[in-house]
């Protein structure tokens, strides 16, 4: 036998770890390895070996067919169009900032969901991975795509650990049993995901409170903190005077943040026994002062948070830079039910109660606090009081000048009157505040609001200034803007003569975006066209 044949012959025999060392050592470091082409030979001996040699793994256990949706179909243009923005992965960007005139698909997505669910359509099997990534990529559209998923996107879910989100995120609604079915309801209650156990709570309180309380009830005791908090926080909807012996009992709980929910749920219920023991509190460090030339709210803030107000869910700590009397103030008066100003405050009515000074520098403290029981009790007419006259420059006129507070004031009023404010607020003082009004306003903006956002962006453009600078305004008018408006934006994509003075190439930047504009809103109402057909 030959040199070389005889070190083919060892090469061949080594262990595939050997021959791998050898390939990565070289081989004339290793002379036992023999020739390259030799050691390449014994690894295409020793691949064969091993693969020949497979045992076939044991066939795991296939899964269940996935449940049925029994929505309808997509219509095919509509399927189309889910695919084009399926496909758009980029990410969402501010409108104004962006430069051309195509629009973002990236930003119609969510849009183009909320009418699907809205018609109630069915997500077709074969896009329902890419549907999953984009919502396992963007957190904001999983509300709407997990629900136009359905319960055959639950069923992926569960194959899938990239698309484990859904399992917890999804509301399950369309695979809950029927809110009467008994034996069904505690089957899913006992051995359910949590989402699920979530949304099942919600369609039986729907269905009969008492029954959803006693489900909850039943097994209060033995869930984790995390999901008692997230179970009292879903009793919002439907919330009633004859939950308040739950929530009573739930102030005792070895969880501050389950007992701070079940103080303000209570607070909520202005015939509750814990927003009666608020009222006296704040009674006690609110009332009129008429010992001056005119009338005054006097403040007197509490001196200690004693063990009684810590049950009813007052924090005895604040935060870093607030002082502790305000703190406290704060919470018993945004806990303490609305109707007890009038008669303490000399029968006046909300809004004379707002026009009235307040002593010793306490308004901006007492005033915010009222906001926040107006919005949590849900008054319309305090929050129109705090409110203020939209015309009114902010921080000059009676109520609150926060826009923070504005906002989740206008979120009690009825939509065309919270549109009619928006409209009149940026008629008086344009676009440079109205961002966070305009986002609780109800989409599509029509009428007054369409036209005074339309008006607005054409003083803005006419004043000199770049589009960025209200880029979050276009976003919101790209997304929200009623499609009816795009015949009145027409003039304005044309690029206007540079003034002089006026920002280089501002026009033209301008141009651009309300050439972006239109084509997103004529997408918008091509969309709705082809979801309807």
């Amino acid at each position: 036998m030959s040199g070389a044949t005889v070190n083919a012959a060892a090469v061949s025999t080594g262990s595939w770890e050997e021959l791998v060392t050898s390939a990565l050592l070289g081989t004339d470091r290793r002379p036992a390895a023999g020739r390259p082409e030799e050691l390449l030979d014994a690894a295409a001996t020793q691949t064969l070996r091993r693969r020949a040699g497979l045992v076939p793994a044991t066939a795991g256990v296939r899964p269940q067919p996935a449940p049925p949706d029994e929505r309808p179909a997509l219509p095919e243009a509509a399927r189309r169009r889910l695919g084009m923005l399926l496909a758009d992965r980029s990410a969402p960007a501010h409108a104004g900032g962006r430069r051309g005139s195509a629009p973002d698909l990236g930003e119609l997505l969510p849009q183009w969901l909320a009418v699907a669910n809205e018609r109630g359509l069915r997500a077709p099997s074969a896009l329902l991975p890419a549907l999953l990534d984009a919502a396992r990529a963007r957190t904001d559209l999983r509300p709407q795509a997990l629900a136009f998923a359905g319960p055959c996107g639950l069923w992926l879910a569960r194959l899938n650990p990239e698309w484990r989100f859904a399992l917890r995120g999804a509301s399950g609604s369309a695979v809950l049993p029927d809110p009467g079915d008994a034996e069904s309801v505690q089957l899913l209650w006992n051995e359910g995901l949590f989402a699920e156990r979530v949304a099942l709570l919600g369609a039986v309180r729907a269905y009969d409170p008492e029954a959803g309380r006693a489900l909850l009830a039943a097994t209060w005791a033995t869930e984790r903190a995390e999901d008692r908090l997230m179970f009292l926080d879903s009793l919002r909807d439907g919330l009633s005077a004859e939950d308040e012996p739950f929530l009573e009992g739930a102030l005792a709980d070895r969880s501050r943040n389950v007992r701070a929910t079940a103080a303000e749920l209570l607070s909520a219920l202005p015939g509750s026994a814990l927003a009666g023991r608020m009222a006296q509190r704040a009674m006690t460090c609110v009332s009129l002062d008429r010992t001056g030339d005119g009338t005054l709210v006097a403040v007197e803030a509490p001196h200690e948070c004693d063990a009684a107000m810590q049950r009813d869910g007052v924090a005895p700590r604040p935060p870093a830079g607030r002082g502790e009397r305000s703190w406290w103030l704060g919470q018993l008066v945004e806990s303490a039910p609305l109707g007890t100003w009038p008669a303490r405050l000399g029968g006046r009515t909300a809004r004379d109660i707002v026009a009235l000074p307040v002593a010793d520098g306490w308004g901006e403290e007492l005033h915010a606090a009222w906001c926040r029981a107006a919005v949590r009790q849900r008054d319309a007419e305090w929050s129109r009081a705090l409110l203020g006259a939209p015309s009114a420059p902010p921080g000059e006129g009676v109520g609150t000048a926060s826009l923070a507070e504005r906002a989740k004031l206008l979120s009690i009023l009825g939509e065309d009157e919270r549109a009619d404010w928006v409209a009149r607020f940026i008629s008086a003082h344009g676009l440079s505040e109205a961002f966070q009004l305009l986002g609780v306003c109800v989409v599509p903006w029509a009428g007054a609001l369409g036209r005074a956002v339309v008006d607005a962006l054409e003083i803005a453009r006419d004043a000199g200034s770049y589009p960025w600078s209200f880029s979050g305004v276009m976003g919101l008018a790209e997304r929200c803007l009623d499609p009816s408006e795009s015949p009145r934006l027409e003039a304005l994509t044309a690029t206007p003569p540079e003034e002089e003075g006026a920002s280089p190439g501002a026009g033209g930047y301008w141009a651009e975006a309300f050439q972006r504009l239109v084509a997103t809103l004529r997408l918008r109402a091509a969309m709705r066209e082809e979801l309807s057909s």
